[in-house]
């Protein structure tokens, strides 16, 4: 496994899942997330935002990481996409489900939230079998294998 390649991975991934946030759930959802001012912070309000970074990143190298355990020697976008569908699954049916049974959501925001996560960890997935690949091959070419 390649340390560096799985941090280049992480930091291309937490790229990746900010631009789908900000497009997806801070522009497209906000009005959905408006309709529960008692459990969302408005949309001006960025104070958590330092800490949920750092933890999107730690999630991303725990995420690069399972995928360099996992990784079978494929074309990084077929990796990267079965990566990307499995992680979709586990994190979109886990966050709907819960969300819906710890916050007062209503189903329409839990199914939000199971299309959403489901995308947005999709692109996760296969942006890092495609960084984590790429870095790879690159090195192949260079020594010559």
């Amino acid at each position: 496994m390649n340390y560096g390649r799985l941090v280049i991975a992480a930091v291309v991934a937490t790229i990746v899942d900010a631009v789908y946030g900000l497009v997806v759930w801070a522009r497209v959802l906000h009005g959905e997330f408006a309709r529960y001012p008692q459990i969302y912070r408005p949309g001006d309000d960025t104070s958590g935002f330092a800490i949920m970074f750092l933890g999107i990143f730690a999630a991303m190298l725990v995420a690069s990481y399972i995928y360099a355990k996992g990784y079978e020697g494929g074309s990084a976008a077929a990796e990267g996409l079965k990566f990307g569908i499995v992680l979709a699954l586990l994190m979109a049916i886990y966050i709907s489900s819960t969300s819906y049974g710890t916050l007062r959501i209503g189903k329409k925001m839990m199914l939000t939230y199971l299309g959403g996560q489901f995308g947005e960890f999709l692109l996760v997935g296969l942006a890092i079998g495609l960084v984590y690949r790429a870095a790879g091959s690159a090195a192949k070419r260079a020594a010559g294998v």
